[in-house]
């Protein structure tokens, strides 16, 4: 049939071109070829353009055509790669994304209609396609049959080489991997990628990594590919780091075509480089080869030196027992590199685990005799770097060089206490308005947003007409400016909430009807709401509330803009605004002062000055900001705990587990906007999952910063997926607003804390220790709480121990050993006490011994006698015994504490 059509079309061009448009446009894409045959260059010119036409008529298709455009889309991949006559012109069309196709029968047709061309023009169209990586990689089929016969080079590009790995998998690897010319190009830069390769880098169910390793390593051997060659680039690979995931395949290529020992002599400063910055693997690696050499006597003394250093610098026990192990038998050969290597050991005196630094100081006194006294005396200082333990141990090795230590009294260190941090006043012009919008607008933070609020609500107060044309202006190009992007006039561009600023200036322009508005309003806290639900709305109604009001006449600025970075209003700034308001004789819109109520610092010490001041106001608004700065703890809330039951049981996760119940007030009911009625009892308290998947945001956390115990509460559900969970984080930032915020601490707050020093995310447990030592540095922590509350976590196995460990050690490494032991001497007890020890009790205990022994601590630990008492060399009972020893002579310390 292709034939019959092709001979009609020679009766002429255009009818020609007429018929090809009509294959095109029904989607007929087989029928391509060969009604492109009879056309001349003047006939594909005239049907460029009527194919750039179609496609543009595509793109404006809905979704409802969408099976048709796929179809006609495919017919156009290959009726323009035939009817451009220019390599870059047809290489552009082949590449354009809306022409892609998945289907590798269409890179068949488009190569039938380009196999005539000239080799030079096929080559330069398929090193153009090689060269994007998208489009490499699904039109690889294409890129390799232009190649073919041209004498071209092998496009050794990363979207290529991706689409080679997967066509040439599918059969005998080891065959195909011979049989194919470009193999040796193709290798070598896939051994040099930055991200390898799927196959290459992820065991599938048939081991297929393992595949492609074994299958390399025969060709290397065969010689079809270089082994020189595949070792250079393994190296280099490996010495310019990456995920784990990308240095396997190199890692494992390595070990199965070895340097051969001449190789390996080459590239010591290398095989150093990957033991001092590699991942662990890679480094593991290299201290192996690096070993070898040594044990060889082919490893010079400055660079094992070094080796050693970059070693000991490390974290991973197995490497740095591994490295001084080696270090004895170094230098059990070679003594006299003991003044150079020793002096490197004794760095490891102030490595923050004892185990290494006793490994370390064992090595020195082993081999101490070997070095002079002028060494020995610099290793004799270095050992004041040495924890408590180990004292007594350097006063054996070292006699009269070690000299007398300083018995000073212990002093905890804690952060400074945050100085408040004030807010700038009212955005001074429009221009300096806008912009500051427009920055909102793309990536402004929480205060940003609340001034550029702010200073909106006052200017269009001043002139809504002038500040509304240059809103017009400035956002031209926003969504809400015009209805023809939608389907229906009638779209609502809000129906998922007011989205920042963005509903309040389409309000100002005329640009939300005002039912929409009212609706937004009048909208629901919903009883069985989560924390999220409950939040959101509140922030969602004021904002529509303001855009209900802007301009209009009786909103001339926000009582809720906040002059502190924590979301707190200082008590005098808010009676001069509701002085404002007074003397304008306006009321204060409800939502608006409800929120500045919630935000307004009742522990500042000016309260009750503001407090006379707002009643003499004689204002409604003023009465109701004396009486809540005079009350006492208007907001409250209990946290309580289902017991963990089965996973199928629904009481598994710690999500489905928290019961937080707002103290009902009746006050806070009756006065306050129905908004906020929520933070009154409304709330019911059940257990329920949250699926907003979503941590509190800094607009929740900046609603409550005087009532810190009650949004500690609300952040409870938001952190629980990142203690028991795997994927969830980033959650902790609002602890930050919370330590230097106001308002009691209590249970919720030892629990958020807790919650955040177990969490996944190391970036998590680093903000929640930072919270935690604000809060001790400002007097407010109770540290023994948060113990107990990491206990009973750890004890029903939903927070992980070594996450613990990782963020106690690292609140006690700035020096607040004090309050990491407080801490941990509350969590330890049910922990020794449990039956069966948990897995990483040990480590917990080092950090406690380590603590104690720096501050002082004494007295018992139930459960720890135990263990100290018991045989064994394991980490728990060597630690259980230090930490006993430590609380029995600590009794001669004394504490002092400074903030």
């Amino acid at each position: 049939m292709g034939a019959e059509m092709a001979a009609e079309a020679r009766a002429g061009d255009g009818m020609g071109v007429t018929a090809l448009m009509e294959a095109v446009r029904a989607g007929r894409a087989a029928e391509v070829p060969a009604l492109l045959e009879p056309l001349d260059a003047d006939a594909r010119k005239e049907a460029v353009n009527r194919l750039k036409e179609l496609r543009s008529e595509v793109r404006s298709w809905d979704w409802s055509r969408w099976v048709e455009a796929t179809r006609v889309r495919r017919a156009l991949y290959v009726a323009g790669a035939g009817c451009h006559t220019g390599s870059a012109a047809a290489a552009a069309w082949l590449g354009g994304r809306d022409l892609l196709s998945w289907r590798t029968e269409d890179g068949f047709l488009a190569l039938r209609v380009l196999v005539d061309r000239e080799a030079d023009w096929r080559a330069d169209v398929a090193h153009r396609l090689a060269a994007k990586p998208t489009v490499a990689e699904g039109s690889y089929d294409l890129i390799r049959g232009l190649l073919e016969g041209s004498g071209a080079p092998v496009p050794a590009t990363d979207g290529y080489v991706v689409g080679w790995t997967r066509r040439i998998a599918e059969g005998e690897l080891l065959e195909r991997l011979r049989a194919d010319p470009q193999t040796p190009v193709l290798v070598a830069h896939a051994l040099s990628m930055r991200e390898v390769p799927d196959l290459l880098a992820e065991p599938g169910k048939d081991g297929s990594a393992k595949r492609w390793s074994a299958a390399l390593a025969a060709l290397a051997e065969e010689g079809v590919i270089d082994r020189a060659e595949v070792v250079d680039l393994c190296v280099s690979r490996l010495l310019r780091g990456g995920r784990p995931r990308d240095l396997r395949f190199p890692l494992g290529m390595l070990q199965l075509v070895p340097p051969n020992a001449e190789e390996r002599r080459d590239r010591i400063a290398d095989w150093i480089g990957m033991t001092a910055d590699g991942t662990s693997t890679v480094a593991g690696y290299a201290q192996k080869v690096l070993t070898g050499l040594a044990l060889e006597g082919a490893l010079p003394g400055g660079a094992f030196s070094e080796m050693t250093a970059g070693v000991l610098f490390r974290t991973e026990k197995k490497l740095l027992r591994a490295q001084l192990t080696l270090v004895n038998k170094v230098l059990a050969k070679n003594p006299a590199l003991a003044a150079e290597v020793l002096p490197v050991v004794a760095e490891a005196f102030g490595h923050d685990d004892t185990e290494v630094q006793e490994r370390a100081l064992q090595v020195v006194a082993r081999h101490l005799k070997a070095v002079d006294g002028r060494v020995r005396r610099e290793l004799a200082e270095a050992a004041s770097l040495l924890g408590p333990a180990h004292r007594a141990t350097a006063e054996v090795v070292f006699g009269g060089d070690l000299g007398e230590g300083e018995h000073l009294p212990y002093e905890e260190i804690l952060p400074p206490v945050p100085e408040p941090q004030f807010l700038p006043g009212p955005v001074g012009t429009v221009e300096e308005l806008m912009e500051d919008l427009l920055v909102q607008r793309r990536s402004g933070g929480t205060m940003e947003f609340e001034l550029a609020l702010d200073g909106l609500v006052r200017h269009a107060h001043q002139d809504r007409e002038g500040v509304a044309s240059r809103v017009r202006e400035t956002f031209a190009d926003a969504y809400w400016q015009d209805n023809a992007s939608s389907f229906h006039l009638d779209h609502d561009h809000f129906r998922h909430g007011p989205r920042g600023t963005e509903a309040v200036l389409a309000s100002l322009v005329g640009k939300v009807e005002q039912k929409r508005i009212k609706k937004g309003m009048n909208q629901p806290v919903p009883m069985t709401s989560c924390v999220h639900g409950a939040m959101g709305a509140t922030q969602d109604i004021r904002i529509w509330e303001i855009a209900h009001l802007i301009g209009g006449g009786t909103l001339p600025l926000l009582l809720s803009t906040p002059s502190r970075h924590t979301g707190g209003i200082d008590p005098l700034e808010l009676v001069r605004r509701l002085r404002e308001y007074a003397d304008a004789g306006l009321e204060p819109a409800p939502v608006d002062l409800g929120h500045a109520l919630l935000r307004v610092r009742r522990q500042d010490p000016s309260a009750a000055r503001a407090a006379e001041e707002a009643e003499s106001l004689g204002s409604a608004g003023g009465a109701r900001l004396a009486a809540w700065l005079r009350s006492e703890s208007p907001l409250e809330a209990t946290v309580r705990f289902h017991p963990r039951g089965e996973k199928e049981s629904g009481r598994w996760w710690l999500v489905d587990r928290i019961l937080v119940e707002m103290t009902k007030r009746a006050t806070l009911r009756k006065e306050f906007p129905k908004a906020l009625h929520w933070l009154g009892g409304s709330l019911l308290p059940n257990a329920r999952r949250c699926y907003h998947w979503e941590q509190v945001p800094e607009h929740g956390a900046t609603l409550l910063p005087a009532d810190r115990e009650l949004l500690a509460a609300c952040l409870l559900s938001s952190m629980a997926s990142a203690v028991d969970g795997d994927s969830t984080r980033d959650v902790t930032g609002p602890l930050t607003l919370l330590a230097e915020g106001e308002g009691q601490v209590g249970r919720a707050v030892a629990l958020v804390l807790a919650f955040g020093l177990g969490c996944r995310d190391a970036d998590d447990r680093l903000r929640a220790v930072d919270a935690l030592l604000v809060l001790a540095a400002r007097g407010d922590l109770d540290a023994a709480q948060v113990g107990r509350d990491v206990a009973w976590l750890l004890a029903e196995r939903s927070m992980k121990p070594n996450r613990l460990a990782d963020a106690a050690r690292t609140a006690a490494a700035t020096g607040a050993y004090g309050t990491v032991w407080t801490i941990l001497s509350a969590a330890l007890p049910p922990l020794l006490e449990a039956e069966t020890p948990m897995r990483g009790l040990g480590e917990l205990l080092a950090i406690a011994a380590d603590c104690a022994e720096r501050c002082g601590a004494t007295g018992e630990l139930a459960g720890l006698e135990r263990h100290a008492t018991a045989r064994g060399t394991s980490q728990l009972v060597t630690q259980a015994k230090r930490l006993w020893s430590a609380l029995r002579q600590g009794a001669d310390q004394s504490t002092t504490e400074t903030s």
